[in-house]
């Protein structure tokens, strides 16, 4: 078997998929110069991987599971195939990537009909979202451009609805040195949950009237007018770490996709775009035989990449950006996704081989979003709301018979339910604003039942309230006594 240690160091570009401009990537850049277009990176000698078969690319990685140098855990694992251009004393692991997939519960998979399903809980990541993936290759090349340039100050900046901030702030922190981390958020568009994420990192946290859209244009302007290291997914270093999310995919099933499909939300594109590249770069070395299906999920609140794709005919396709409106998939409330662009790439070559249905967007709605959520942490997964989209997605898929009982769906949770709390204590209590949408199903909510009354605490001695405690539990559970 090849060394596990990487050989391969390769030689990268920026290339724009707007006019195909190349540039080299000693130098922060977020769009390109000649024509605003989002860049991809390349390896330009990503073809001498050829080399080495796909079955040794499988051994290699394989092997790699175990590895504790930092420099090949995680997201790194796949160094060739990530970012070949990375000293090992600049890469950064903070435990990001390698995060499980749970089947669904026999229960579960009796209520979706017998089909087959299961989630990749990326909620599992150290800042409890799928955006430390991309942080942890972004601030990595970051460390080695200020190493390299010796740079003594460099402010990091995003726009976010929750998750990117957090990220963001975290892993700055852990960088520290010449790094300052400032974040815009949609001022009450972020659950005190994220909230409490880069303010607990130390990052400057700054609020702006409206929604993500707003805090892009904000972010935008500063990256093109000020010296700035932008950590939202324009960053295409970000683009390249969120790859690993496809590549642990298939080493999950043993590099086996024959009848895999993949959910995934659809917010700024960031991820669904990474997670193409991914099965891409894979199936280019062999190391995959075959593309899973991959099924982008979008609110019908928030929803134009699947307005984009509902045209059926290609040539009639208009892409247009939409007026959000309030979604409990917080962190997909986008309405002009920077990395379209990047999404219709990815889709023209995957199709290409997988077949027109290879890539398919479905709308689902915020009460189908919060029920799906609801259904599924009841059978013991941790689902976020994008979570929920997705199996609400899946049900939509089912519904519209584009899935058969014999393929296996893996679904996207992005972040960990904890994060999005604040909307299941909202459909408990029925206090959704209008503007969402939703309406609690009585058979769907839960509340804390009381036992006694303080009256009762302060009035029986000790023994005495916790004989009575205990009766009346009991009782109310039906439990008999023993005998």
């Amino acid at each position: 078997m090849a060394t596990l240690f990487p050989l391969h160091r390769g030689r990268m570009e920026y290339f724009c998929l707007g006019c195909g401009a190349r540039h080299g990537i000693d130098q922060l850049l977020y769009t390109c110069p000649e024509c605003g277009g989002v860049f991809l990176l390349e390896d330009l000698d990503f073809d001498k991987l050829r080399e080495t078969p796909g079955e040794g690319w499988r051994e290699i990685f394989d092997a790699r599971a175990g590895e504790k140098r930092a420099f090949l855990r995680g997201i790194f694992r796949f160094y060739e195939i990530t970012a070949p251009v990375l000293e090992s004393e600049d890469i950064i692991c903070l435990g990001e990537g390698n995060t499980p997939i749970v089947e669904a519960s026999p229960a579960l998979q009796q209520r979706l009909g017998g089909q087959r399903m299961a989630y990749k809980n990326d909620g599992q990541n150290p800042s409890a979202s799928f955006k430390d993936r991309g942080m942890a290759c972004a601030y990595s090349y970051l460390k080695a451009l200020i190493r390299k340039h010796k740079w003594d100050s460099v402010l990091t900046i995003c726009a976010s609805t929750g998750d990117t901030s957090a990220a963001a702030a975290l892993y700055g922190a852990y960088v520290g040195g010449a790094i300052r981390t400032v974040v815009l958020l949609p001022q009450g568009k972020v659950t005190p949950q994220q909230l409490a994420q880069p303010l607990g990192s130390g990052a400057v946290v700054m609020e702006i009237p409206g929604v993500f859209d707003d805090c892009m244009k904000v972010v935008e302007h500063l990256a093109d007018n000020y010296r700035v290291a932008l950590l939202n997914s324009k960053n295409a270093w970000r683009i390249l770490g969120q790859e690993s999310y496809a590549f642990e995919v298939a080493q999950w099933y043993d590099w086996d996709m024959a009848g895999k499909c993949v959910f995934v939300p659809i917010g700024n594109a960031g991820n669904v775009t990474a997670i193409m590249g991914g099965f891409l770069k894979l199936h280019r070395l062999g190391i995959i035989n075959e593309l899973p299906r991959v099924f982008g999920v979008q609110s019908h609140h928030a929803d134009p990449v699947y307005r984009y794709y509902n045209e059926s005919d290609p040539a009639k396709r208009t892409y247009q950006p939409i007026k959000v409106t309030p979604s409990v998939a917080q962190a997909a409330m986008i309405g002009n996704p920077v990395s379209f662009p990047r999404v219709k790439h990815f889709v023209d070559q995957y199709t290409a081989i997988g077949g027109r249905d290879a890539f398919q967007v479905l709308q689902v709605t915020e009460q189908a979003i919060m029920e799906a959520m609801l259904l599924a942490n009841r059978h013991g997964h941790i689902a976020d709301t994008q979570g929920g989209e997705c199996l609400a997605g899946l049900m939509t898929a089912m519904d519209q018979k584009l899935i058969s009982k014999d393929e296996l769906a893996v679904l996207d949770a992005t972040a960990h339910m904890l994060k999005f709390i604040g909307f299941q204590e909202m459909y408990f209590q029925n206090t959704f604003p209008p503007e969402y949408g939703v309406s609690p199903d009585p058979a769907m909510t839960n509340a804390p039942l009381p036992v006694l009354s303080m009256q009762d605490k302060q009035s029986l001695t000790p023994e005495e309230f916790t004989l009575k405690a205990a009766e009346t539990v009991a009782s109310r559970l039906g439990v008999e006594r023993k005998r």
